[in-house]
């Protein structure tokens, strides 16, 4: 899809929806809208209804977070267009404690798309018909995609093979913190010589690199 078929539709919504869109920008090929809070159903229902969009299928509906942000939330919704093979993204803001609409209304997809946004970072999407943690098992705190989730303090439920039931433990990560020195792009293969490998240590009997057999 061109810059300019892009730019069409952003001038279209621009016409119909001027009160709900704050801006609207092509950016590597891709239309980006911004839209106010409160408008976010009828926007997206335009978008799926209108005969020059037809956005028909939802794609995905996520978050970035922004901690520094008095709004700290972007809440993103991908769109697909088959018939017109056009795709938009329309963003809004929010911050911690005011709902975002549902818009499982309007897409069905929608339902769980939104848990799973409410699930790791805390967007909470007001009327949605059965907005439960999806990822996350029950009984769990806090929101573990913000950005200042902590790392450490929180228990994580796992079964255990020896006692043959449900346990709760403390969070532990798989790896502390590595500094790479980027020394050897085969960091880490300690077993075998590459070339380029300057730090790794022949295995016993083994020819260094460039050496003659």
């Amino acid at each position: 899809m061109t810059d300019e078929a892009l730019r069409e539709l952003s001038d279209h919504m621009r016409v119909h929806l001027a009160d709900a869109v704050l801006s609207a920008e092509v950016t590597l090929g891709e239309l980006v809208i911004t839209v106010g809070r409160p408008a976010i159903v009828r926007v997206l229902t335009f978008l799926r209804d209108d005969a020059s969009c037809q956005f028909k299928q939802l794609m995905d509906i996520t978050a970035v977070d922004h901690p520094g942000r008095e709004e700290r939330f972007e809440v993103v919704y991908n769109l697909l267009s088959l018939k017109h093979n056009q795709r938009v993204r329309v963003k809004l803001t929010t911050d911690e404690d005011t709902p975002v609409p549902s818009v499982a209304v309007v897409y069905n997809t929608a339902n769980w798309f939104e848990r799973e946004t409410w699930d790791l970072y805390g967007v909470f999407f007001s009327d949605h018909p059965d907005l439960r943690r999806l990822l996350t098992d029950y009984g769990f705190e806090g929101h573990p995609l913000r950005k200042d989730f902590p790392l450490t303090g929180y228990v994580e439920m796992r079964y255990d093979d020896e006692q043959k039931r449900v346990v709760y433990q403390p969070v532990r990560l798989t790896q502390d913190f590595r500094s790479f020195d980027f020394l050897s792009p085969w960091e880490g293969m300690t077993n075998v010589m590459l070339p380029g490998d300057e730090k790794a240590t022949a295995p016993t009997g083994a020819p260094q690199p460039g050496s003659k057999s």
